[in-house]
């Protein structure tokens, strides 16, 4: 099924229960305007609410993945209030992309820059073409990363890492981010390579994805206690499932689970 219908900027496409968002500015190497932004809103409303996609990947047509943020509509910010609510619009969508109720996969195809990296920080998996290049190159702008760069790559990568690419707004090539945590897979093709993923998540139970991630999720700004005990209340819901039934009978049984979601 495909539904492109009211989007000026993306594709939506949905196959074999995987959501492919296709990015389509590349005469601004799909840089993030504010419309392109609302649309990433809406599109993230119609995952949320669609429930044949069980999985969503974020890609970009032509040789960017996003370039960043649209540096035309950042030089017109005239005040700090301003620049405030650019910031924060920013991370409002992105912030919903993050919270989408299924896994999320970023395939960069090319450049992940700026605010494309931190759409790509935004999902759960990332993973990209051997070509692509990513950084956060805002202090050559003479600003930061303000839709979120600051606050999600030190979390994945740790604090020295993080200050490094955003002292240094250097490019890192496929292969360096993958060493450095920033990437989960370096394939010949991004979105292959993410839908080669993807099939292997959509073989586990539904439910289980949701609750794992919303476990990690809640965990992460919490002591390792209340974390613990949030993992133990999640686990409760899950084996409440009819998901937990047909797995476990289905490995007793030596053979492949039949899972609904339910």
């Amino acid at each position: 099924m495909t539904d492109t219908a009211g989007f000026e900027f993306l594709d939506y496409a949905v196959e074999d229960a995987m959501a492919v968002v296709t990015i389509r500015r590349p005469q601004a190497l799909n840089a993030l305007n504010q419309d392109l932004l609302m649309e990433l809103a809406t599109v993230a409303d119609v995952i949320t609410q669609d429930p044949e996609v069980r999985v969503a990947i974020f890609t970009g047509e032509g040789r960017a993945f996003v370039a960043g943020a649209d540096i035309a509509q950042i030089a017109e910010v005239q005040d700090v209030f301003a620049a405030r609510e650019f910031s924060l619009l920013g991370q409002s969508v992105l912030g919903e992309i993050a919270a989408l109720p299924v896994p999320t996969i970023a395939a960069i195809n090319g450049f992940a820059l700026g605010g494309g990296l931190e759409l790509a920080l935004a999902c759960d998996l990332r993973v990209a073409s051997k070509t692509a290049k990513l950084g956060l190159p805002e202090v050559g702008l003479g600003i930061i990363p303000g839709y979120g760069g600051t606050q999600r790559l030190p979390r994945l990568i740790g604090r020295g890492r993080a200050l490094d690419l955003i002292f240094t707004g250097r490019h890192v090539p496929a292969e360096e981010a993958l060493s450095l945590g920033l990437l989960n897979r370096v394939g010949e093709d991004a979105l292959e390579t993410a839908k080669e993923l993807a099939r292997v998540i959509l073989k586990n139970g539904p439910v289980a994805l949701a609750l794992a991630k919303e476990s990690v999720g809640r965990g992460e700004d919490l002591d390792l206690q209340e974390a613990l005990e949030v993992e133990a209340d999640l686990f409760g819901l899950a084996c409440a499932t009819q998901d937990m039934r047909e797995g476990t009978q289905a490995f007793l049984a030596k053979r492949s689970p039949q899972f609904r979601g339910e």
